[in-house]
């Protein structure tokens, strides 16, 4: 008896590993399926409506009695590119190229999956804690991802992905890179090896979550540098203490010798600061970065003092010793022999370490998504690609990332980065090449479009979007909103 012929498979052309996918399976990317021999896309469509609720879940999330069947209804439809495809192998018109009436001008978005070989996040740590020397490399699964960047004030700044990781390194490297940037992106968790074996940190990082640090998790972002505490609070320790010392892994305060402090005329104490000295009251490297007081290696915080001045210093003379974020603070009286001893803390003292801790904002992971778009990208929406570039640097062309806001950095081409907490859930995808797969929208006047050599024949009404699968959201009026005359240089320069 002669077997049943098995179904032919079909090859994806959306990215360069051009998989041969069987009936009722999906591509390498789990993006694309083989449908009776149909090539489909799995990711819904996502649509923004523009109306004056609160994002709302998306349909997948949410009971399927909550549709009711219209596709695209609201006063302002906005066609994402979260799940609308991609262009390659880049000579093809974008997938969606959808018009519509904005106040009277004619508008119309290009919309595209970008597959971003160039791209990697930003990730912006709030703590104190120290987590890494800057240029420390920062290790997923035990392969390179990235390096730790500059400190920010009060924040620790990661570099994460970028083309050398992705493709410049072992295969391994680039697979995990992907996947690293993929769970962080879609605002997943992601867990970290910062350093070598000598100063090695472990970070569990997600998007809108406090960082997790040696399995730790922090509450709190340092109110302000030692220096900057001091001044800020300086009148509400006058009085009920002779010297305050706030620590800091950066710049250390000191009451008596601060401006503040001289400006209340507070008297000097004959306090001894191990560090380098800057300006009156600022104290650099009093101790080594760490996860202690201040982001300092101590948890005895008499260790950053020396000796006081027997000719200026008393019996009896009040020290408050507090931590930049409030958390950490010890209170003091000296002894005969001039040495701090611990004493019961005044309650005003009290009241005021409970001010700082409430000044201080919560404890947060930001991931920004940074890529590139490319010629290949770029021709999707003209066959003449710099005149895309020219027209965004113009602000003729407004470009946006799941509808969301995206800083478009100087220079040549078109370089962005986006908050991943601004863009809807499951944005990002990837390709095994390994890449990136992220939603971009190239918004502007029809009239614009044509004259930057635009693919004019493929702009359909947006009212004539049908694609299935769909998702709906609508647009937060506190929002960014793609579609909004003061993006656009022309509504500037004259009426259209």
């Amino acid at each position: 008896m002669k077997d049943a012929e098995t179904p032919a498979k079909i090859r994806c052309d959306a990215c360069p590993v051009m998989c041969f996918i069987a009936d009722g399976k999906s591509g390498a990317c789990d993006r694309y399926a083989n449908h009776a021999g149909e090539l489909v896309r799995l990711d819904p469509l996502t649509i923004i409506e523009g109306t004056d609720q609160k994002l709302v879940p998306f349909l997948k999330d949410s009971a399927p009695d909550e549709w009711d069947g219209n596709i695209v209804k609201g006063d302002r439809p906005f066609v994402t590119a979260v799940g609308a495809g991609t262009t390659y192998p880049d000579y093809k018109p974008a997938p969606f190229i959808v018009s519509q009436d904005i106040d009277g001008v004619d508008m119309v978005t290009v919309v595209t999956e970008g597959i971003f070989s160039y791209c990697g996040v930003k990730v912006k740590i709030d703590t104190d804690r120290h987590i890494g020397h800057e240029r420390d490399v920062v290790y997923a699964d035990g392969e390179p991802i990235g390096h730790v960047m500059t400190s920010e004030y009060g924040s620790k700044m990661l570099s994460l992905g970028g083309v050398e990781h992705l493709t410049g390194g072992s295969k391994k490297e680039g697979r995990v890179t992907c996947d690293a940037l993929l769970r962080l992106c879609n605002r997943e968790a992601v867990e970290v090896t910062i350093g070598e074996e000598d100063h090695r940190t472990q970070v569990i990082i997600q998007a809108g979550k406090a960082p997790i640090i040696n399995g730790v998790e922090e509450k709190l972002m340092r109110v302000g540098c030692g220096s900057a505490t001091i001044g800020m609070f300086a009148k509400q320790w006058l009085g009920h203490a002779d010297d305050v010392v706030v620590v800091d892994d950066h710049i250390t305060g000191v009451l008596s010798e601060h401006e503040a402090g001289k400006q209340l005329e507070m008297p000097p104490t004959g306090i001894k600061i191990k560090g380098r000295r800057s300006t009156p009251g600022r104290y650099f490297q009093v101790a080594d970065p760490g996860t202690g007081w201040g982001g300092t290696n101590i948890e005895d915080p008499l260790t950053i003092l020396g000796p006081f001045n027997p000719k200026i210093a008393r019996q009896g003379m009040r020290l408050l010793m507090v931590s930049t974020t409030g958390e950490q603070f010890s209170y003091y009286e000296l002894d005969a022999d001039l040495v701090p001893q611990p004493a019961p803390m005044p309650h005003a003292l009290k009241v005021s370490t409970d001010i700082i801790a409430e000044n201080c904002e919560p404890s947060i992971c930001s991931v920004l998504f940074m890529g590139g778009a490319g010629g290949s990208l770029r021709a999707g929406v003209t066959e003449n690609p710099v005149r895309l570039t020219r027209s965004v640097k113009d602000a003729l062309t407004h470009v946006s990332c799941g509808g969301a806001a995206a800083y478009v950095w100087p220079g040549g081409g078109i370089t962005v980065m986006v908050d991943v907490l601004d863009m809807p859930t499951g944005s990002f995808g990837y390709v095994p090449t390994p890449a990136l797969v992220a939603p971009i929208e190239f918004s502007l006047r029809v009239s614009d479009y044509k004259t930057l050599g635009g693919h004019m024949s493929e702009i359909r009404p947006v009212a004539d979007v049908s694609e299935e699968p769909l998702r709906k959201v609508t647009l937060d009026r506190h929002k960014h909103n793609p579609m909004a005359r003061e993006n656009y240089r022309w509504s500037k320069d004259a009426p259209s």
